[in-house]
């Protein structure tokens, strides 16, 4: 496969700049941070500038996809549309590690960059960055967790397919309030306290109020870690005996494994009364990695986990399994069979 030179890259950039607007065919949309962009109507090649946002691309117009920003993993692949197992990893504009290529991304004929995640100055400084280096429209969403039905809308009218755009909205809208009609049987007093333990060592979670966490939160459980940032936190054993968390949660499969046999964590009465759990993380995790419309289905898992008694049973329950298998045949297009699902829930 040849790649253009730069100079016929840098060309084609001047070219877009220069086009002039009233040629355009499209349309005006404001994005999360109040910015017009005029966008492609019906666009049919996107690239998704971050996890979050490839996530909810994925499960909205898969089709439109020019590539990943990371490579799905061998695991991830059975629950993928097979179309899509085999594009290109292309980098990544936002979140750790920024490493997408401008030069790369023209390459593949995108017409729209879409964003899913945090707005604030420091992404709309970027938006516009890249929209003006790339000569690309680039749309920045709310990707917090409570605004999910409106984003998934606003996402869907962008890129031209609002009808599968309401059935999911609709489907997330339906999930906030079983949530909340659970949660009203709750008293506060019942409400579990819970660490998400993330490395293989389990020291690095999220602070109270992060995105990464507020899934925890939205499903009633309080997150143990308190620190002055929303971010990712490192704390020390000492800490976690000290805050005594009911259940702990992880993403990491060799924590999940080791953690009981090590010393520094026992005491700890979610180690001592077995209540560790190891969410499941394919194609995309129940509790963050990444944090987008993957999390719908987290919230369920986490209705059994916190509260098995009105949830309807614990994790082996069928009702459980059935659940999943919906959510993946509607968001991810792929129904997991039984020996999928026994992978995804680690039995």
């Amino acid at each position: 496969m040849s790649f253009p030179t730069r100079r016929a890259v840098l060309a084609a950039v001047f070219a877009a700049l220069a086009a002039p607007v009233l040629a355009f065919d499209g349309q005006s949309v404001t994005d999360a941070t109040g910015r017009e962009v005029l966008v492609p109507l019906n666009p049919e090649k996107v690239f998704a500038a971050g996890p979050p946002a490839s996530v909810l691309l994925y499960a909205l117009k898969p089709e439109a996809m020019v590539g990943w920003v990371m490579a799905p993993k061998p695991d991830d692949l059975p629950y993928l549309l097979p179309e899509t197992r085999g594009l290109p990893a292309l980098g990544r504009l936002t979140g750790k590690g920024d490493t997408l290529n401008l030069e790369v991304l023209l390459t593949t004929g995108a017409e729209l960059i879409v964003d899913f995640g945090t707005v604030n100055a420091t992404y709309r400084d970027l938006a516009t960055r890249v929209q003006d280096q790339a000569g690309l429209p680039y749309v920045l969403i709310d990707g917090s967790f409570a605004a999910t039905p409106q984003a998934i809308r606003e996402m869907a009218a962008i890129l031209g397919v609002d009808a599968r755009g309401e059935q999911l909205a609709t489907y997330a809208e339906a999930a906030y309030a079983e949530a909340d009609a659970l949660l009203a049987q709750v008293p506060d007093a019942e409400r579990p306290r819970v660490y998400l333990a993330r490395g293989p060592e389990g020291l690095e979670s999220p602070a109270r109020g992060s995105i990464n966490a507020e899934i925890i939160e939205r499903m009633g459980g309080i997150n143990v870690v308190e620190a002055e940032t929303r971010g990712l936190v490192t704390v020390s054993p000492e800490q976690i005996q000290a805050w005594a968390p009911d259940i702990i949660l992880t993403v990491d499969r060799d924590f999940a494994a080791n953690v009981r046999k090590m010393p520094e964590w026992q005491g700890i009465p979610a180690v001592d009364q077995g209540r560790i759990y190891l969410a499941p993380g394919e194609p995309f995790g129940f509790i963050d990695a990444p944090p987008s419309v993957n999390r719908l289905i987290g919230l369920k898992y986490l209705a059994h986990v916190f509260y098995p008694d009105l949830a309807g049973g614990d994790l082996e329950q069928a009702d459980l399994r059935q659940e999943i298998a919906e959510f993946y045949t509607l968001f991810y297009q792929v129904t997991p069979d039984a020996a999928a699902l026994d992978a995804l829930l680690g039995e």
